[in-house]
This record gives C-alpha cells, sequence and structure tokens, in this order.
C-alpha cells in the first residue's frame, strides 16, 4: 500500500541556503573594507605630506633653503625638499670665505651627475666658514639636511626679512606639495620605491631627460 505521508529533511534542503548564509556574511567585512579604502589620490596626498620634513626653528626661503641664527652668526642650507627633489649630490662648489652673497641670489653650486643647480641664499651677508663635511661627503646632505649646514654668514641688519617661519612655513609647503603632485601627474609610480616610499632624486623620475628644468622650476631659478 502507498504512503500516504513521506518524511522531508528539512536539514538537508536547507543546507544550501545556510552556506549561502554564511559566505555572505564572511564577504561582509571584504566588501566593507573595499568600499572604505582611501582612493589612490588620497594615499598619495598623505605620503607627500609625510616625506618632506620642516624644522619649526628655522627661516626658509622660497628657494628651499634655510637659515638659522646663532648670536651675530647665521648658519644657511638646503631644505629636505630640496635634497630629495635633486637626489644624490656629486660635488658642492661653495663660495670663498670673504665673498659677499646675497638673499634670493645664488650662494652655491651643487653638482648631480655632471650637472649643476645653483641654490638661492636665504639671507645676505659674508661667508665667514664654510662647512668641510660637506665638501668631503655631500651624500651627507641627503642623511640630515637640516644638520648638514652649508655657510655660515655675517648677516647684514634684517637679514631674516621676508623668511618663512611657523604657519607661514606649512601653508608655503602645502602649495609646494600640491604643485608637485600636479608635475606628477602619470608618472606617480616612478617616483615610489619598493614599499610605497619615494626615492630621492624626484626631478629625474618625473621628467629623465628634462629633470634639470624641473630643478630650476620649484628653487626659483631662472632659465
Amino acid at each position: 500500500m502507498e504512503a500516504l505521508y513521506s518524511y522531508i529533511d528539512i536539514f538537508a534542503t536547507k543546507g544550501i541556503e545556510y552556506l549561502l548564509v554564511i559566505g555572505f556574511l564572511i564577504l561582509i567585512p571584504i566588501f566593507w573594507r573595499v568600499l572604505t579604502a582611501p582612493s589612490r589620490k588620497e594615499e598619495e596626498v598623505v605620503e607627500l605630506e609625510e616625506w618632506f620634513r620642516i624644522s619649526p626653528e628655522l627661516y626658509y626661503h622660497r628657494g628651499h633653503t634655510w637659515a638659522f641664527p646663532e648670536g651675530d652668526v647665521i648658519k644657511i642650507g638646503m631644505d629636505d625638499f630640496a635634497q630629495k627633489l635633486i637626489g644624490r649630490p656629486s660635488r658642492f662648489h661653495l663660495p670663498e670665505v670673504g665673498t659677499n652673497i646675497y638673499q634670493g641670489e645664488p650662494g652655491w653650486k651643487v653638482e648631480i651627475d655632471g650637472k649643476t643647480a645653483e641654490m638661492l641664499s636665504p639671507v645676505s651677508g659674508e661667508v665667514i666658514e664654510v662647512n668641510e663635511k660637506v665638501i668631503r661627503s655631500p651624500e651627507i646632505v641627503n642623511e640630515d639636511p637640516y644638520s648638514s649646514w652649508i655657510l655660515k654668514v655675517k648677516p647684514r641688519k634684517s637679514s631674516l626679512k621676508n623668511l618663512l617661519k611657523g604657519s607661514l612655513v606649512e601653508a608655503w609647503m602645502d602649495e609646494t606639495l600640491e604643485k608637485l603632485r600636479e608635475r606628477i601627474g602619470e608618472n606617480m609610480g616612478r617616483i615610489y620605491q619598493d614599499g610605497g616610499i619615494l626615492i630621492s632624486g624626484i626631478a629625474r623620475a618625473i621628467e629623465p631627460k628634462n629633470w634639470d628644468r624641473i630643478i630650476k622650476e620649484f628653487l626659483l631659478l631662472e632659465e
């Protein structure tokens, strides 16, 4: 006699649905990370801002040089942005002791792969000492541009006038980084090492054949 009732395994029929629900729950965190992850542009902004150091104790010239008064003497050098833009120098050409240099005019030269870039002096005055360590080992400027001064100058009155300090430095660097992002454009991949670290020698990475033109643009040098 044919059975009037048949047994249905509820758990067996619901098995696929249970697996789908479990799979969905597993995928939720993955989708959430994708949706909330910062865009590539946001990552670039953070990395650029964190890459360039500024010191609150220093006075800055817009040509990316700095000045630090010590009594009657002022130490001057190139800032962190400048050394990373230029890269590893092979030689410094420094003025002789007794030379007068002037704010906003070339104070010394940096040689990189046979080409030279001038650095604008942040102050006016008489050179009373040059840093022999920089002459012997130019790469120390890459290691710490703020302790590796270039020249010591006996300044004229109001020599720190027209230089930037404090919040003005931060605003100026924000403008500089925005300009750098525009120049980088689609070449962003070229300026990163493995691990997402910016390379030293950004100008060459942006425009390999005419990198000296990038240097002149950012260091306020005339063509």
